[in-house]
C-alpha cells in the first residue's frame, strides 16, 4: 500500500479523505480519474496539439440556413482550412532565445565546475532545450534523474503526464506525484492494446500500477515497486537508494504554470479563420457574379446552373410585353481589408505571446543598440521570468548531481554553490558593443570586458589565452589601447590631451 507521509499544510481535501478512512489506493484512483479530465490537463494537451498543427480550423465547416431556419453544412461551397501556425513559431522563438545557446555554471570551485561540465555536458544542454520547449507548451515540464549503468541520466515528463501533490500553495515542496502514461502492448490475439500505467513517487520509493478501464489501480506485474535506483557495486553487490527526496524536479515557465497557448488561442484561431475565409471568397467563382434572370423558362435554379455550365446557353422568353434576358452583377473581394486584419492579428499574437518581429521597422537600415533592445523588450521580460524559474529548478537538480558524484566516488561538493547562467540568442550591433568594450579598458576588469565581448563564446578559455600572450610578450597588450584612449580623451580645458 502507498504511504504518503502528508504534511500538515497539505491540501485540506486530501487530509479530510484520509481521516475518513479512505485508503491511499482509493484516494489515488479518485484523484487520477478527476485529473485526467480536468481543465488544467486539457489546456496542456491542447497546447501540445496546437504546436503539432492540430488546431480548430481543421474542423471548420461551411454552414448556412435551410428553409426551416436551421443551420446545416453546405458541402458544395469552398471550405479551405488554411493553418498558419504563428503559435508554434512563438514557442520556437522563445525557446531558442533562452535555451538555444549553451549555458554555463558560475561557481568559485573550479573542481566542482569541471565535475558539472562532465556530468551535464552537450547532451544535457540539448535535453534542457527540450525541457524549455515543454515548459512553454505545457506551462511546466518535469525532469526525472535516475541511474543507468551506474551513470546519472535524465528523463523528461511532459506536464500532461504528471499529477503532483504539493505541500504548499506556491508549489515548491513536493509531497508525492503520479506519472500516468500510455503504452502499446499486444494481447493474446496479437492485437494492439493501449495500457495505462501509473507510477506513484513518494518518500518511500516508487509503486507501479496498471489503471483499469473502470479507474481501479492494480499492481503492475511487469514493473518492480521499491526504491528509485538500484546500483551494483563490485564488492558490495546491489545497492538500493531512495535519494532522500522525491526525484522529480519541476521546471516552470512562470509561477502561474500556464501554457503559452492560453495567451494567444483566440488570436491564432481568428488568424486561421480570416486566412481561410479569404481563400474561400477568392474561389467562389459562382458567387462572385450574380445573375439576374428575366422570364426564365423554368423555376428550378439548380437546373439553370446545370444548363449554363453544360451548354453555355440559357433559354428565356418574352412575357406580356416584357423582354426576357440575363443581367449580371459583379462583386469584388477587397483584399486590402483582409491584409490589414491579418497584419493586426499577427502583431497581436506576437505581442501577447511576448515575442518579437524580426521584420520590425526598427530593424531597417543600420539600427542602433537602443532600437534592438526596444524590439526585444517583451521577449526579454518573459526570458527573465522563465530563467529565474529554471535557475531555482537547476539548483534543486544539482542536489541530485552532488549525491551522484558522492555515491560514485567522483568528489564531495556538499557546500559548493553553482548558478546556471543562460546565454540568450539576441541580435546586437557588434560594432557598437566592441567600441564600448574598447572604451572600458582600464575602467573595468579584463574578465568583465571579455565576458561582454560579442566574439567570445568561452570567457575562461579566452582569459587563459590572454594570460599566455602576456607571458610570452612580457607586457600588457591592453596598455597601448589604454594609453591611446587617454591621449584621445578631451582635457579639462576643452582641448585634446597631450598624453603627458
Amino acid at each position: 500500500m502507498v504511504t504518503f507521509h502528508l504534511r500538515e499544510d497539505c491540501v485540506a481535501r486530501t487530509a479530510m479523505n484520509l481521516r475518513r478512512g479512505m485508503t491511499d489506493r482509493r484516494f489515488l484512483e479518485l484523484e487520477i480519474t478527476e485529473w485526467l479530465s480536468s481543465k488544467e490537463r486539457r489546456r496542456q494537451l491542447e497546447g501540445e496539439a496546437y504546436y503539432d498543427g492540430k488546431q480548430a480550423i481543421l474542423r471548420k465547416k461551411r454552414m448556412a440556413l435551410d428553409k426551416d431556419g436551421e443551420l446545416v453544412e453546405v458541402k458544395y461551397l469552398p471550405n479551405n482550412r488554411i493553418l498558419n501556425n504563428q503559435y508554434a513559431k512563438m514557442v520556437d522563438q522563445k525557446t531558442n532565445y533562452s535555451f538555444g545557446r549553451p549555458f554555463s555554471f558560475d561557481t568559485e570551485n573550479r573542481q566542482y565546475a569541471e565535475a558539472l561540465n562532465a556530468v551535464l555536458g552537450a547532451g544535457f544542454r540539448r535535453f534542457l532545450r527540450a525541457v524549455g520547449e515543454g515548459a512553454w507548451i505545457g506551462g511546466k515540464c518535469w525532469v526525472y534523474p535516475y541511474y543507468e549503468d551506474r551513470e546519472l541520466a535524465f528523463r523528461r515528463f511532459p506536464a500532461d503526464e504528471v499529477l503532483p501533490f504539493w505541500a504548499d500553495a506556491d508549489h515548491t515542496i513536493l509531497d508525492a506525484a503520479v506519472h500516468v502514461y500510455v503504452i502499446q502492448v499486444y494481447d493474446s490475439s496479437e492485437k494492439v492494446k493501449l495500457v495505462t500505467k501509473a507510477e506513484v513517487f513518494h518518500g518511500g520509493g516508487v509503486d507501479c500500477f496498471i489503471r483499469e478501464d473502470d479507474g481501479r489501480l492494480v499492481p503492475d506485474p511487469d514493473a518492480a515497486s521499491g526504491p528509485y535506483t538500484i546500483t551494483t557495486e563490485p564488492d558490495l553487490g546491489p545497492r538500493r537508494d531512495n535519494w532522500g527526496r522525491i526525484p522529480l524536479v519541476c521546471f516552470k515557465s512562470s509561477p502561474h504554470e500556464l501554457p503559452l497557448l492560453s495567451r494567444v488561442k483566440c488570436l491564432q484561431d481568428a488568424y486561421n479563420d480570416v486566412l481561410s475565409n479569404f481563400a474561400n471568397r477568392m474561389e467562389e467563382d459562382v458567387h462572385s457574379t450574380l445573375l439576374v434572370l428575366k422570364n426564365y423558362e423554368g423555376e428550378d435554379l439548380g437546373r439553370f446552373r446545370h444548363n449554363l455550365a453544360t451548354y453555355g446557353a440559357v433559354k428565356v422568353r418574352s412575357y406580356e410585353g416584357s423582354e426576357g434576358g440575363v443581367d449580371t452583377l459583379t462583386l469584388e473581394v477587397n483584399s486590402e481589408n483582409y491584409k490589414v486584419l491579418l497584419s493586426l492579428l499577427k502583431d497581436a499574437i506576437i505581442e501577447n505571446a511576448g515575442g518579437y518581429d524580426a521584420k520590425d521597422d526598427r530593424m531597417s537600415g543600420n539600427p542602433n543598440q537602443m532600437n534592438i533592445q526596444s524590439m526585444y523588450s517583451d521577449i526579454d521580460l518573459d526570458a527573465n521570468g522563465i530563467e529565474l524559474e529554471f535557475q531555482a529548478a537547476m539548483e534543486e537538480l544539482l542536489w541530485f548531481v552532488k549525491r551522484y558524484l558522492a555515491n560514485t566516488g567522483k568528489g564531495s561538493f556538499e557546500g559548493a554553490q553553482a548558478k546556471a547562467i543562460f546565454d540568450r540568442d539576441v541580435l546586437i550591433n557588434e560594432t557598437e558593443v566592441i567600441n564600448n568594450c574598447k572604451a572600458s579598458v582600464g575602467i573595468l576588469s579584463d574578465e568583465t570586458i571579455v565576458k561582454n565581448h560579442p566574439w567570445i563564446s568561452d570567457p575562461e578559455q579566452e582569459l587563459e589565452r590572454i594570460k599566455r600572450e602576456r607571458e610570452e610578450v612580457g607586457a600588457d597588450p591592453y596598455q597601448a589601447v589604454f594609453l591611446a584612449n587617454r591621449q584621445r580623451a578631451p582635457s579639462a580645458e576643452g582641448g585634446e590631451s597631450d598624453g603627458e
